[in-house]
């Protein structure tokens, strides 16, 4: 009997730190809805980018992507942006999908421009950047060396002269 309390004290214990562990976890992870307004906008393509995913000016997280959806009529993705309610941005605001480094989480830019006018709530960014495709990128770059024109082996040129 004895042995039995001090089993279900440890796991006890162990549900409690399993519990702390996750609520810090959490509380560090600005993973929470900004309770915002939202807007949408319109991409090409969006490569790497995913729900729940950070929307940020100038580097500082402003509202969170909420969802991705594909018109069925110009087969652009539709993002649905979630930002916090301080944010007011321009109608001439851009939109580009951006890397944090070569290898990082993808995230959508928000360039804020000069107008007067604000976009309102449930409106839409209408300049927009896809992402690039680095990997395409670099296909390219690779076929295209392949295509170039060799250069000469360094040394004296040739001597084209007739000899007599």
């Amino acid at each position: 009997m004895n042995r039995n309390a001090i089993e279900t004290v440890m796991g006890a214990v162990v549900l409690l730190v399993a519990g702390i562990f996750l609520a810090v976890a959490y509380g560090s992870s600005e993973v929470r809805p900004t309770g915002g307004y939202e807007v949408m906008a319109r991409f090409d393509g969006v490569e790497g980018i995913r729900d729940g995913g950070d929307v940020r000016i100038s580097g500082v997280k402003v509202g969170t992507i909420t969802s991705l959806v594909l018109d069925p009529k110009t087969f652009q993705a539709v993002v649905h942006l979630s930002l916090d309610r301080s944010v007011e941005l321009p109608t001439d605001t851009v939109a580009a999908i951006s890397s944090a480094g070569l290898l990082g989480d993808k995230f959508v830019q928000l360039k804020p421009g000069a107008d007067d006018k604000v976009i309102p709530p449930g409106g839409t960014i209408e300049r927009t950047q896809s992402s690039v495709d680095l990997e395409s990128l670099l296909g390219q770059a690779v076929f295209s060396m392949q295509g170039a024109p060799k250069a000469p082996p360094p040394g004296p040129p040739p001597n084209d002269s007739p000899k007599p």
